[in-house]
């Protein structure tokens, strides 16, 4: 082989991912092309080698070679043999050797495109980072290297802004692959986005240690995860919040400001929900496995948390748990007789030691993520 077309293809093969037996079976094909073009057929070419029959008389100049050409070749041939002859692709005409080339090009624009769908088909369900191009509309374009991909409107959290080159984490949603390339959609408000950046920060979520099991997402403002470990010497929400916050902190950074909940999972349905309203304290939980419906019941106090912020807390917390969530105040569920109407008395003193100041909805609701992910410290304070 010629050392310059090696050479040639060496580098192609490097910067573009593309084989040298794929580039050298584009090459052949579009000289057959061209050899099909200029003579009229190709049927008998192999490797531009034109197999002629050796006869007497020549009837069809393109497949027969004459007994004296023949011996002209090499003495050995006879009436009958298989005459292989070198064709010269310098006798191809300019619009042969055009296509030629243009073939070439074309199947190396495919062979690219097919490199990066599926580089990038291995990352779907994945995050990946990019940076931030340019607003298309209301759409942002991102580089995410060999591949360009557009954060729609409906995938973008609202009230983020980007600014160019600025490098962001995003969560592959599906990858298609088209004409003009692969076609790559992305998001920044998929729950996944969460579930795999905890996968990437903490050790114990990527080595399967610690699952987890559930996630619900209001993205931009809050969002809550249930953890279950795996290994009873570790602490599935500890290890998923680490030493001063500083896992949870990470991630909470990378999506801007958003709260996250991190709860521990129970296969009891009733021991899951009520720490799925945490931090609002619960009275108690009758949760119906079979209709998904679950009453609960928190200190009078306790109401506006529980339910949180026009409802976030209650709505994020019936996603986690896949249960329609019915949430009565003490005052309330005396009045239905679901509690005695001297429950009151009976539980007089109880919840005061453990929240002894009383409720303020204004106090927390500038307070810094900190508060929201530590339950002991999270006690009485509103859910934003």
């Amino acid at each position: 082989m010629n050392t310059e077309l090696l050479e040639a293809l060496n580098i192609l093969e490097k910067e573009k991912d593309i084989s040298k037996e794929t580039i050298l079976d584009a090459i052949e094909n579009s000289l057959l092309n061209a050899c099909k073009n200029h003579f009229g057929k190709a049927d008998n070419i192999k490797q531009l080698l034109a197999e002629k029959t050796e006869v007497e008389d020549v009837e069809d100049d393109l497949e027969q070679i004459s007994l004296e050409d023949a011996k002209k070749i090499d003495s050995k041939y006879e009436l009958g043999d298989i005459v292989q002859i070198p064709i010269e692709s310098k006798s191809f005409g300019r619009i042969a050797t055009q296509n030629a080339k243009n073939l070439i090009l074309q199947k190396i624009r495919e062979e690219e495109r097919k490199v990066v769908y599926d580089q990038y088909f291995e990352k779907e369900k994945d995050i990946v980072t990019g940076i931030v191009q340019r607003y298309v509309g209301k759409n942002i374009s991102i580089n995410l290297g060999k591949a360009d991909a557009m954060l729609t409107e409906n995938e973008q959290v609202k009230g983020e802004v980007f600014k160019p080159t600025e490098r962001i984490k995003l969560y592959v949603v599906e990858v298609k692959n088209t004409t003009k390339g692969p076609k790559i959609l992305v998001s920044r408000t998929h729950p996944e986005l969460v579930k795999r950046l905890f996968e990437a920060e903490v050790t114990e979520v990527k080595d399967g240690i610690v699952e987890i099991k559930s996630i619900a997402r209001e993205a931009g403002s809050r969002t809550k995860i249930a953890v279950w470990s795996n290994d009873p010497d570790v602490d599935p929400v500890g290890a998923c919040v680490g030493m001063n916050g500083a896992r949870v902190n990470a991630i909470v950074n990378e999506l801007r400001g958003e709260k996250i909940d991190i709860v521990n999972w129970s296969d009891n349905p009733a021991i899951l929900i009520e720490n799925a309203l945490s931090p609002a304290k619960v009275i108690s939980v009758m949760a119906d496995p079979d209709e998904k419906t679950a009453s609960v019941i928190v200190p009078d106090y306790q109401l506006s948390l529980a339910i949180g912020k026009e409802g976030q807390n209650a709505r994020l917390a019936a996603r986690l748990t896949g249960y329609k969530i019915d949430i009565k105040s003490e005052s309330q569920a005396i009045e239905s007789g679901e509690l005695p109407e001297n429950y009151m008395e009976l539980s007089e003193g109880v919840f005061e030691e453990e929240y002894e100041e009383p409720y303020d909805e204004m106090e927390y609701e500038d307070e810094g993520y900190e508060e929201s992910f530590d339950e002991a410290e999270a006690e009485g304070r509103e859910d934003e």
